[in-house]
C-alpha cells in the first residue's frame, strides 16, 4: 500500500471548479502523474457485442465526466477512498472493434498488465462481453473466483445467431472455462421475459444462486447482503455490475432496458455489503450514453465506481 504521504490525491473542487480542470476518473492524477499506484480505473469501450441497443463504447468517457462532483470523503462507509490508496486513472483498455476474438485477447493483456502486481481495478465498460476476458485475468492473477453479477439478464445463453462471444453469453463462457467458483456464486436483479422455460434450469447448472428483483421485496435488503456475504465467504470476489440491474427509471442509459429494477439506493447499499471482503475486481457495463439524459446514467455508474474504490479502501481494514 502506498504511503499517505507521497499520494496524489483529487484536483482539489474548493480551488478548481467542478466544470474545468482534468477530465479523468473524479479528476484523479493519471497513471502517468505518479510513480506507483494501489487501484486504477481503466476504461474499455467496446460495444461489439451488444444485440440490441450499441452505444456503450462511449460508456468510459461518459461515466469520467459525470463523476466530477465525487468528492474525498466517502460518509456512508467512513472511508477516505482517495487518501491512503493511490487511485489512478489508466486511460483505456482497448480492443479491436471489428474482430471480437481479438478484442477480448487484447482487453485479458491490458488487464494482465494493469494489476499484475496486485493492483486493483474498476473497469468501466462497455459493453458485458469485456467481463469474460477480465475474468481470465482475475483468474490468472487469484484463481477461480466468487462471481456476484447485478444484471437484469442472465448472460448465460449459448450464443446468438452462432457467435461464442457477445454480452449475453460472458458467464457461460466463464462456466465452461471454470472461471468463478460454482456455488459460491450469484445473480442479483434478475428479471423479465426469457427465451425459454429451460433457460433458468440451465443456468442453475452452471453453479450461480439466482436472486430475482420480486426476492428483494419479499425478504429486504440486509438479507440479501447476508445470504451472498455468506456465500463468498473469504473468496477472492469479482463484482459485475450491469446499470440495467437498475429500473430504467433510474438508469435509461442503456442497451437492454427492462422495467421492475432495483432501485439507486437498493444497488448502493448491497454494493457497500460487500465491505471487509475479498474484492479482488469490479467492473460496472452497458452505459451506453445515445440514451441518457441529463447525465442520469452516467452519473449512477459514476457512483457505483466510487463505492467500488472504497470497498478496496475498507479492505484494508479486514
Amino acid at each position: 500500500m502506498s504511503d499517505p504521504r507521497s499520494i496524489v490525491e483529487q484536483t482539489n473542487g474548493l480551488e478548481v471548479p467542478r466544470f474545468a480542470g482534468l477530465t479523468t476518473f473524479a479528476r484523479l492524477p493519471r497513471r502517468e502523474d505518479v510513480a506507483r499506484y494501489d487501484v486504477a480505473i481503466v476504461g474499455v469501450p467496446f460495444d461489439s457485442g451488444v444485440t440490441y441497443r450499441p452505444g456503450a463504447r462511449f460508456g468510459p468517457a461518459h461515466i469520467r465526466q459525470s463523476s466530477r462532483l465525487l468528492r474525498p470523503y466517502n460518509p456512508s462507509m467512513d472511508v477516505e477512498p482517495f487518501h491512503h490508496q493511490q487511485v489512478v486513472d489508466a486511460g483505456d483498455v482497448v480492443g479491436n472493434p471489428f474482430n471480437i476474438d481479438e478484442a477480448i485477447e487484447q482487453i485479458e493483456a491490458g488487464v494482465l498488465a494493469l494489476a499484475g502486481e496486485g493492483q486493483r481495478l474498476v473497469l468501466l465498460g462497455g459493453d458485458h462481453t469485456i467481463s469474460l476476458p477480465i475474468l481470465r485475468a482475475m483468474h490468472a492473477l487469484h484463481g477461480p473466483v466468487a462471481l456476484v453479477h447485478f444484471d437484469a439478464h442472465l448472460d448465460t445463453w449459448p450464443t446468438y445467431f452462432g457467435a461464442p462471444y457477445t454480452h449475453g453469453t460472458p458467464f457461460r463462457r466463464a462456466a465452461e472455462e471454470e472461471l468463478f467458483v460454482a456455488r459460491r456464486s450469484a445473480h442479483v436483479g434478475i428479471r423479465g421475459s426469457l427465451y425459454e422455460t429451460g433457460d433458468l434450469e440451465a443456468d442453475a447448472t452452471m453453479g450461480f444462486q439466482m436472486i430475482n428483483c420480486l426476492e428483494v421485496d419479499r425478504v429486504g435488503i440486509p438479507a440479501i447482503v447476508e445470504r451472498l456475504r455468506e456465500q463468498v465467504g473469504d473468496l477472492p470476489t469479482y463484482l459485475s455490475i450491469d446499470i440495467d440491474v437498475l429500473d430504467p427509471a433510474f438508469a435509461p442509459g442503456t442497451g437492454t432496458p427492462e422495467m421492475g429494477g432495483l432501485s439507486g439506493r437498493e444497488l448502493l447499499a448491497m454494493v457497500r455489503g460487500f465491505a471487509g471482503a475479498n474484492v479482488v475486481g469490479a467492473d460496472v457495463v452497458e452505459v451506453a450514453p445515445p440514451y441518457d439524459h441529463a447525465e442520469v446514467t452516467g452519473i449512477a455508474a459514476a457512483n457505483l465506481a466510487y463505492e467500488y474504490v472504497s470497498l478496496f479502501e475498507a479492505a484494508r481494514h479486514r
